[in-house]
């Protein structure tokens, strides 16, 4: 079977005298007769390509989901007399969540319901039945505990539709809500939530408030910059709704007393272009992390329904303030601090502040699981390149921590693989951090295969954590590396500031300087080098293999952002307005011929490109499935090699695949599989 060959159809649009041209833009009709069959063909040459490796891939398949422990159960999290957990059942794609009664009230314990009935709340495989994708978005009880609000998405397009179940009957309530976004959040009165809907650029714009039973909703706020976004969330108090408005550079909150939901919503602090900040609340203080006149975020304080503004915590240079998060005696300050995740705790009646200690050179930790208010212990994940996520309650008076759980990994011992962290040199001298693991016993000789990962965007961090599937990598000799490029926040906020608009292209040398460096350190050789990232890790998986093709021999992409110059010129499709900060917008020259410079389509030409998969997803909201149907015919006329090409089109999900568990580990042995075939590796 041969390659399928896209029809070419001339269309071109003039801008700024540059006159392109795009003979594949009709495959973003998807009631063009000829696109579904062209995606269904590469489909087709691609699954007779990888025939071969069935085999493989069922090994790799029966690795994977040996390692997991599949009846398993999550820690459970206490919040108003129960422990809300989740678990999952061997054979199952999805969590059943549930809950258990709580023996004692005693935070301080943080009992774990065991002996108590189990009441299952929501079991997503019987919700999943007949849908051959499921997502469950919200999941929120009342804080009466009596009701749940839940939304699904049954396409993969991220739309969701929220239903009310009653957790006594176990009967869904009438209330219904379509097109729907994914935060909600429940007034005091467990009688009023607040939830996002969506535009038409799938963009959640506005907020609205839900009566139960009545049928007609009240519009709170309606953002009309499409800069913009909304989400709607709590403080930590529970004492305060709000209104989360961002864009990439700007952020305002608006608030109303969660026990009066009928408020008008006020802003905390006014909006002022390029200031970003968010808040927490603690007693008559709100506490506010900002970037104004700050590049790496300070916190202030300032009273509820005030504005004198007092500094509570100054910036520092190379410590970048990323969350917050106040309890009753505490307030946790999430920190990067040279590329690595840390906590810091303040002590609100003496002012003593600490860190929690760490001991690896790598790793990443997160707040996450505190429904209390309340109490004295916080409890956080941890992680590395050879730990598995570990969830720990830290008491914060005696600064001891208790291990809860790590994840299981069935026949996995840490003590067989190292890791290290290293640093490349870019073109400006910049030095950028790269974390590797592999299995010890590896030789520094050039040999080894190795697997380096990339994103650098939308200032998201790329952390070093522990992912049971790599091990079948790691085991075969592979090294696994980690890019922590500008673009991203890997080293905090100037990091992304580096890496974005007009700078953007030191995203893309920074991952050639960590190739040549590793090539040239002996870790691995072009020969044996395969990358991988998706999304706007795919917008740089298209950028170096048109700069640099000769350093790689591999490459596995998912749902490539790669048609970045005409995506950012249609103000129609989802994303596109709110990421001109990020980008820059093309209607504007600078910008223009800046993104045409490295826009991955625009610029495949006549060369020799590495072995390459690409995935896409028919209903993917965040990169259309165009984008990289778009790419792979391109390259399919011009590339100068006979090296694999395939295109693999998921026809019922979206940006993040495979919803079930199950499905989800399949892809990947699919991936591992075409690495390891293109390689060489038994």
């Amino acid at each position: 079977m041969t390659p399928p060959i896209a029809k070419t159809v001339p269309a071109s649009a003039t801008l700024f005298n540059d006159t392109r041209q795009d003979p594949y833009a009709w495959l973003r009709n998807r009631e063009d007769p000829d696109t579904i069959p062209y995606l269904e063909a590469e489909n087709a040459y691609t699954e007779q390509v990888m025939a071969p490796t069935a085999a493989l891939q069922a090994t790799l398949y029966g690795e994977m989901l040996g390692r997991i422990q599949q009846t398993d159960v999550t820690v459970p999290i206490l919040r108003d007399g129960y422990f809300y957990y989740t678990r999952t059942e061997e054979g199952k794609q999805y969590a059943i969540y549930c809950r258990k009664a709580a023996p004692t009230l005693d935070t301080e314990q943080r009992p774990s319901g065991s002996g108590q009935p189990e009441q299952i709340l929501l079991d997503a495989n019987l919700l999943a039945q007949g849908q051959s994708y499921f997502r469950v978005g919200n999941f929120v009880v009342s804080p009466d505990t009596r009701l749940l609000a839940y939304s699904t998405d049954v396409l993969g397009d991220e739309t969701y539709t929220i239903r009310v179940k009653d957790l006594a009957t176990g009967e869904l309530l009438e209330d219904e809500i379509p097109n729907t976004y994914y935060s909600l959040e429940w007034a005091a009165d467990s009688k009023t939530f607040f939830y996002c809907v969506l535009d038409e650029a799938k963009r959640p714009y506005q907020v609205f408030r839900h009566q139960l039973g009545t049928p007609a909703d009240t519009l709170v706020h309606h953002e009309e910059d499409e800069r913009f976004t909304v989400e709607v969330a709590k403080t930590s108090s529970w004492e305060f709704l709000l209104i989360n408005i961002h864009s990439s550079l700007t952020s305002e909150v608006r608030y109303i007393p969660a026990a009066d939901p009928t408020a008008e919503f006020t802003p905390i602090l006014p909006r002022q272009q390029g200031v970003e900040y968010d808040v927490t609340h603690h007693h008559q203080h709100f506490y506010v992390r900002s970037n104004e006149h700050a590049k790496t975020f300070r916190i202030m304080r300032l009273p509820v329904g005030g504005a004198d503004r007092e500094e509570f915590l100054p910036m520092r240079p190379g410590v970048t303030v990323e969350h917050l998060r106040a309890f009753r005696d505490y307030i946790a300050i999430e920190e990067r601090d040279q590329g690595l995740t840390q906590i810091h705790l303040h002590h609100f009646p003496t002012g003593e502040r600490h860190r929690v200690a760490f001991d690896e050179a790598a790793y990443h930790t997160d707040v996450t699981g505190n429904a209390e208010y309340d109490t004295n212990l916080i409890r956080f994940t941890y992680t590395s390149l050879v730990t598995p996520e570990s969830v720990f309650d830290y008491d914060m008076v005696t600064r001891t921590r208790e291990l809860k759980k790590q994840a299981p990994v069935l026949g996995y011992d840490a003590a067989l693989y190292a890791s290290e962290r290293v640093h490349a040199t870019a073109p400006d001298g910049t030095a950028v951090p790269i974390s590797l693991v592999y299995k010890k016993g590896f030789e520094q000789n050039g040999r080894a295969p190795m697997l380096l990962d990339g994103y650098g965007a939308y200032g998201l961090s790329h952390d070093p954590v522990f992912k049971q599937d790599r091990l079948s990598l790691l085991d075969r000799g592979f090294v696994y590396a980690i890019a922590h490029i500008r673009g991203g926040a890997d080293l905090g906020k100037p990091w992304h500031e580096d890496g974005r608009m007009l700078t953007k292209r030191n995203t893309f040398t920074d991952f050639i300087a960590c190739a040549e460096h590793l090539i040239a350190q002996g870790y691995t050789s072009s020969r044996r080098l395969a990358i991988t990232g998706g999304s706007a890790g795919g917008l740089l998986m298209g950028a170096v293999l048109n700069m640099r093709p000769d350093l790689f021999a591999a490459v596995v992409t998912r749902v490539p952002f790669v048609d970045a110059l005409n995506t950012e010129l249609d103000a129609t499709l989802p994303l596109t307005i709110g990421e001109w900060e990020e980008w820059g917008n093309p209607a504007e020259e600078q910008y223009y011929w800046y993104i045409k410079s490295y826009a991955p389509y625009e610029n495949v030409r006549a060369q020799a490109y590495p072995a390459m998969l690409i995935t896409a997803g028919l209903n993917d909201p965040r990169v259309s499935y165009w984008e990289p149907a778009k790419w792979v015919a391109r390259l399919r006329a011009l590339k100068t090699d006979s090296n694999t090409l395939l295109l693999k089109t998921d026809m019922g999900a979206g940006h993040f695949g495979a919803s079930g568990r199950y499905e989800h580990l399949k892809q990947t042995a699919f991936n591992f599989a075409f690495l390891l075939r293109t390689l060489g590796i038994a």
